[in-house]
């Protein structure tokens, strides 16, 4: 099954979380938070304007970005998980 997401929305695989401070104490999964960072796997074809126009997303697949920590809506496709937002969610392009 795919996830074709609809205006501006993003679909986002969230990258995995150090499990290792940067001292070097290895940290149990229930304790290390969930990473503020992912890759992006379907976008939206983009917002209409008022002009009925669509804006197209700055965002493209592969990019990595940054959001928010609570941001987004989590979803399971065939036992994976993924996030989806909307793009005006997203921090920045981690280049």
């Amino acid at each position: 099954m795919k996830i074709r997401p609809l205006h501006d929305r993003v679909v986002v695989e969230r990258l995995e979380a150090e499990e290792k401070t940067s001292s070097g104490i290895i940290l149990p999964g229930t304790v290390a938070e969930k990473p503020d960072m992912g890759k992006v796997v379907a976008v939206g074809e983009g917002k209409r304007g008022r002009d009925g126009e669509r804006r197209a997303l700055d965002v493209k697949v592969g990019d990595t970005i940054l959001f928010g920590t609570y941001s987004g809506q989590t979803v399971k496709v065939d036992g994976q998980e993924f996030l989806v937002m909307r793009e005006e969610d997203i921090l920045g392009i981690v280049e």
